[in-house]
C-alpha cells in the first residue's frame, strides 16, 4: 500500500536522529543456506519455515509491483529482507530483470524468488511453461525457487491439467523447487483445493487486519470446514499439512485513501501495527510489503521481530470497527449471489488498487478486465449480494463507485 507523504512524515519525525547507517555487508544472513538469527521483540530481522519447503524466509517479505530504486533494494536485503515475491507481467517484466540483477550483486545464496505465471483459458502446457522459462531468464537464474500459479480463483484451476501438466516437466527440468499459488478472491474453495489435494507447498492469500472481522453471516464453506473462522481457519488448515503461507495485500485501508496519524500508538505507526497483527499469527511465515523509500524501510522492517502490544492491538480494533464497513474480504459470495453475472469481488478489488494502494493505471486495467467484454456492469439493483455479503459491504454503491473513478 502506498503510504502517504504525511504519513511517512510523522514516521521520520520519530526516527529522527536514530537514523541508521546501512551497510553493505550481507554475511550471515540466510538465504538458501546458512542458520537464521531467529528472535522475538527487536532483535532486528527474524526468520521463519516456509512451511515444508523448509525455506527459512524473512518475517518481512519484499512485494515487487513496484519495486525500489537499486540502491534502495540493495539495501533492503542488506537489513536482512531474503524472499522476494514477483510475476511474470510486473513492470512488463522488467521487475524481474531488476531481480536477476539483484542476484547477481549479492549472491544468488541470499536471496528466495518467489514468481507467477497466469493460467488463461486458451493456455496449453507448453504456453505456461515459455512463461516460467521466460521468467528464468529475466532472473538470469538456473531455477526459480518458488513458482506459483497468479491469482488462482477457482478450485479447477488448481488441479487443471494442463498446469499440473506443466508444473510436471518444469520440475523434471529442475527449473523450480516448490510449487505454490496466489489467491486474491474465493479464498475458501482455492486454499483448501491446493492444501486437500497434496501438490502445493505453499500458498499465498490476502490476510491484514480487516480479518479481525468475524462475519455477520454464514459464509459459504465445506461441511468439514474449520469453523466460522473464515481465513484464519484455512491458515490453520495449511499449518496442519504443513503448507507454507505468506500474508499479502497486508498494509490495507477500508474504503478511502486517509490520514492515518490518529492511528498511531506512541511511536507506532498504524503500518507497523498491521504487519505485526500479521506476523502475530505464527501459522504465517511472511508478510508481503512493498517498500519504495528509506522512510518505508525503516517503518516496515521496524515492526520485524516484534509483538504487537495491547495498545496497539486496540487501536487496530478501532481502525476496524471504524473503516470495515467498506472492506472486501474476496470471499466471492456476491459473485456466486449475483443473477447478472457481476464479478464484484474482482471490481472491488480494481478500486482498492486506486483507493488503498495508490495504482490508478494497474486500477484501471483490472477493472476493465473485469468486466470482460469492456461492458459496464449490468446491475439489476436486486440487492442479491448484498443479502449474500457476510460482512455487510454495500456492494452496489461500491461498484458504482468503481465505475464512475475507473471508467
Amino acid at each position: 500500500m502506498r503510504r502517504t507523504p504525511q504519513d511517512r512524515r510523522a514516521f521520520l519525525k520519530t526516527m529522527a536522529g536514530g537514523a541508521f547507517a546501512v551497510g553493505s555487508s550481507l554475511a550471515g544472513w540466510p538465504g538458501r543456506g546458512g542458520t537464521p538469527p531467529l528472535g522475538p521483540d527487536g532483535g532486528g530481522m527474524a526468520y521463519r519455515r516456509l512451511g515444508r519447503t523448509g525455506l527459512q524466509v524473512s518475517e518481512i517479505s519484499l512485494g515487487s509491483s513496484p519495486l525500489p530504486d537499486p540502491e534502495l533494494l540493495r539495501a533492503i536485503i542488506d537489513r536482512g529482507v531474503n524472499y522476494i515475491d514477483t510475476s511474470h507481467n510486473y513492470d512488463n517484466g522488467n521487475a524481474e530483470r531488476q531481480i536477476g540483477r539483484l542476484i547477481k550483486d549479492v549472491g544468488r545464496d541470499k536471496v528466495y524468488v518467489a514468481t507467477k505465471f497466469h493460467v488463461a483459458p486458451r493456455d496449453t502446457p507448453a504456453m505456461i511453461m515459455a512463461s516460467a522459462r521466460g521468467s528464468l531468464r529475466r532472473l538470469d537464474t538456473d531455477a526459480i525457487d518458488v513458482l506459483m500459479i497468479h491469482g488462482a480463483e477457482t478450485a479447477a484451476v488448481v488441479v487443471d491439467e494442463r498446469v499440473l501438466e506443466a508444473f510436471e516437466k518444469l520440475k523434471k527440468e529442475g527449473l523450480f523447487r516448490f510449487r505454490g499459488l496466489s489467491c486474491h478472491a474465493n479464498q475458501d474453495e482455492v486454499v483448501r483445493k491446493a492444501v486437500d489435494c497434496g501438490l502445493y507447498d505453499m500458498v499465498q492469500v490476502g490476510y491484514n487486519v480487516f480479518d479481525i472481522q468475524e462475519p455477520g453471516g454464514k459464509v459459504e464453506t465445506y461441511p468439514d470446514y474449520l469453523g466460522a473462522s473464515g481465513l484464519r481457519g484455512l491458515l490453520e488448515l495449511a499449518r496442519a499439512h504443513d503448507v507454507g503461507v505468506v500474508a499479502m495485500k497486508t498494509l490495507k485501508v477500508g474504503g478511502r485513501r486517509q490520514d492515518l496519524d490518529r492511528y498511531r500508538t506512541g511511536s507506532a505507526s498504524i503500518y507497523q501495527a498491521m504487519l505485526k497483527w500479521v506476523l502475530d499469527d505464527e501459522r504465517v511465515a511472511s508478510a508481503v510489503t512493498e517498500i519504495l523509500n528509506r522512510g518505508e524501510m525503516e517503518e516496515d522492517l521496524g515492526a520485524a521481530g516484534s509483538r504487537l502490544a495491547a495498545a496497539e492491538r486496540q487501536t487496530l480494533d478501532r481502525y476496524v470497527r471504524e473503516n470495515g464497513s467498506d472492506y472486501c474480504h474476496g470471499c466471492a459470495s456476491c459473485r456466486r449471489a449475483c443473477p447478472a453475472g457481476i464479478d464484484a469481488p474482482a471490481i472491488l478489488r480494481a478500486l482498492a488498487y486506486h483507493e488503498s494502494f495508490g495504482k490508478s493505471q494497474r486500477a484501471r486495467e483490472a477493472y476493465a478486465a473485469a468486466l470482460g467484454d469492456g461492458a459496464a456492469p449490468a446491475c439489476r439493483d436486486c440487492g442479491a449480494c448484498e443479502k449474500a455479503c457476510p460482512y455487510g459491504v454495500a456492494v452496489r454503491a461500491r461498484v458504482r463507485d468503481a465505475g464512475r473513478i475507473l471508467a
